[in-house]
C-alpha cells in the first residue's frame, strides 16, 4: 500500500483527493501549504506527492525542489488550474513525474498517479539490483580471505559511507585504484562519475588545465571552454593516484578545492561550485615527504580524514593460491585454455618475494599461462623467480689502470634509467617506481643524460 501527500490549499480539492485514493487502497495525508508539506516529509515516509502548483507560503514546484534533497526517488504529480507550456516545462526539467490541469478527469488522474508509482518501483529495483552487483563486484575485483584483508574489507565499507576525504597508502602493484572504486561503488555516490586521475603520469604544466579545465583562448590551442576533472566528477569520485609526485604549487589548489568545494578554471574570473569526493593514493611516505618539504602539511592532514592501507603481498602470503588461480582463469578464458597450479607450483608462488605485489603477481601468472599447454598443470619452473640472487660475495672489476669513478656512475646511472624506460615500455610513472625515485628526479635524468 503506497502513501500518498495531497497538498493544496483548497479544503474541497483536498477532501476529494483523499477520498478518491483511500478508496483506491492509499494510505493518504493531506497538507494545506509547501511548507506544511516539508514538516510532513521530514517526520513520515512517503511514496508521492500530489500537490497544486499555486499556493500560499511555497509553491508546488519549490515543495518539488525541496522534497527531492529529503527523498531524491520521491514520486511528484504537480496540478494546476493555470496550466501553461512554461509552467510544465519548468515542472519537468526540475524532476516532476507528470503534470496535471484542474479541473482534473478522476480516472485520468488515478492512472497518472499508478504509472509514476510503477515507474518508481522499477527505479528502485533498477537501482537496488546494481547497487548489489556493484558491492559484490567491487569486492569480489578485491581477491584474498587474511584477516589483513578481511579488515580492509571492513574499513572500505566503513569509510564507503561517510563524505569525508580518504587517502589510501600501499606500496607499488598493492592494488590501491581497486580499493578506491569499491569505496565509490558502495558510497552513495556510486550512480555519478568515477573519475581517475594519474598524478604522476601527467606533465606538471597540464596538470592544472587538465584537473581544474580552461577557458578559450587562455593558452595556444584553447579553441574552446573546456571542463576539468574536477567538474566531470562532480557529485561522484575522483581519484587523485600518486598524489606524493604532485607538485607543491598545485597541492595548494587542491587543498582549496578539498576545502572550498570551489575550482576556477584556467583564466577565468569566477569560481565554480563542485561536490566531488576526493580519493587520493600513493605508494610514498607523505609523512616523512611533509617532513622534506616535499608535501604540504595541511593538504596531508584534509587528506587523512580517513587513511587505509593496503597490504604488501608479504604480509599476505596465505592469500596467493586464490590470486594465482583468479588470474590463471582469467588468463586462460582469454586464451581458451583449461590451465591448472599444481601445489608444488603453488609452493614456490607462495616463497617468491613479490617485490612488484600483485602487480607482479599478475604478470608472472599471465606469463606462465602463455607458456603452459591446453589441458596442464603450470610447472614449477614457469614460476620462480628469475631476480632471485644467492648470498656471495662480490667481486669488483677495477682496472689496474683504474677509471674516472664520476663518468662510470654517470654512465651506470645512464644505464639504469634506460632499462627502466624499456621495461616499463616508456611509462615514467613505472620506471620511477622500479628505481624507487619521484618522477620529477627520473625527468631530471632523462634531461641529464638526453634519454
Amino acid at each position: 500500500m503506497a502513501n500518498l501527500l495531497i497538498v493544496d490549499d483548497e479544503a474541497g480539492y483536498r477532501q476529494v483527493l483523499k477520498v478518491i485514493f483511500e478508496t483506491e487502497g492509499f494510505a493518504v495525508w493531506t497538507a494545506t501549504s509547501g511548507r506544511a508539506a516539508l514538516a510532513h516529509l521530514k517526520t513520515e515516509a512517503c511514496d508521492l506527492i500530489v500537490s497544486d502548483v499555486r499556493m500560499p507560503d511555497m509553491d508546488g514546484i519549490a515543495l518539488l525542489r525541496e522534497a527531492r534533497k529529503i527523498y531524491p526517488d520521491i514520486g511528484v504529480v504537480l496540478m494546476t488550474a493555470f496550466g501553461t507550456i512554461e509552467t510544465a516545462r519548468e515542472a519537468f526539467k526540475l524532476g516532476a513525474d507528470d503534470f496535471v490541469e484542474k479541473p482534473f478527469n478522476n480516472e485520468e488522474l488515478k492512472l497518472i498517479v499508478r504509472r509514476t508509482l510503477d515507474k518508481q518501483a522499477i527505479v528502485s529495483e533498477n537501482r537496488a539490483f546494481r547497487a548489489a552487483q556493484r558491492k559484490s563486484g567491487s569486492i569480489a575485483n578485491i581477491v584474498g580471505q587474511s584477516p589483513n584483508m578481511q579488515e580492509l574489507y571492513r574499513m572500505i565499507e566503513i569509510v564507503a559511507k561517510e563524505q569525508s576525504t580518504v587517502l589510501i597508502t600501499g606500496e607499488s602493484g598493492t592494488g590501491k585504484e581497486l580499493v578506491a572504486r569499491a569505496v565509490h561503488d558502495l558510497s552513495d555516490r556510486a550512480e555519478k562519475p568515477f573519475v581517475p586521475v594519474n598524478c604522476g603520469a601527467m606533465p606538471e604544466n597540464l596538470l592544472e588545465s587538465e584537473l581544474f579545465g580552461f577557458m578559450k583562448g587562455t593558452f595556444t590551442g584553447a579553441a574552446n571552454n573546456r571542463a576539468g576533472l574536477f567538474e566531470s566528477a562532480d557529485k561522484g569520485s575522483i581519484f587523485l593516484d600518486e598524489i606524493g609526485e604532485m607538485p607543491l604549487a598545485m597541492q595548494v589548489k587542491i587543498l582549496r578545492a578539498l576545502q572550498e568545494k570551489r575550482i576556477r578554471r584556467v583564466g577565468a574570473a569566477d569560481e565554480i561550485a563542485v561536490n566531488a569526493r576526493v580519493i587520493a593514493a600513493t605508494n610514498r611516505d607523505i609523512k616523512q615527504m611533509v617532513e622534506d618539504g616535499e608535501f604540504r602539511q595541511d593538504l596531508y592532514y584534509r587528506l587523512t580524514v580517513i587513511p587505509l592501507r593496503v597490504p604488501p603481498l608479504r604480509e599476505r602470503r596465505e592469500d596467493i593460491p586464490e590470486l594465482a588461480n583468479h588470474f590463471i582463469k582469467k588468463f586462460a578464458a582469454r586464451s581458451g585454455k583449461n590451465i591448472g597450479l599444481s601445489a608444488e607450483t603453488s609452493e614456490v608462488l607462495c616463497n617468491r618475494p613479490w617485490r612488484g605485489n600483485v602487480r607482479e603477481l599478475e604478470h608472472a601468472i599471465e606469463r606462465a599461462v602463455a607458456l603452459t599447454g591446453d589441458g596442464e598443470e603450470i610447472p614449477p619452473a614457469y614460476c620462480a623467480d628469475g631476480d632471485e640472487r644467492t648470498e656471495r660475495a662480490r667481486v669488483v672489476d677495477l682496472p689496474e689502470d683504474g677509471l674516472h669513478l664520476p663518468t662510470h656512475i654517470s654512465n651506470l646511472e645512464r644505464d639504469f634509467v634506460a632499462e627502466a624506460l624499456r621495461r616499463t615500455g616508456g611509462n615514467q610513472t613505472r620506471a620511477a617506481q622500479i628505481l624507487q625515485i619521484p618522477v620529477h628526479a627520473l625527468r631530471h635524468l632523462l634531461a641529464k643524460h638526453k634519454l
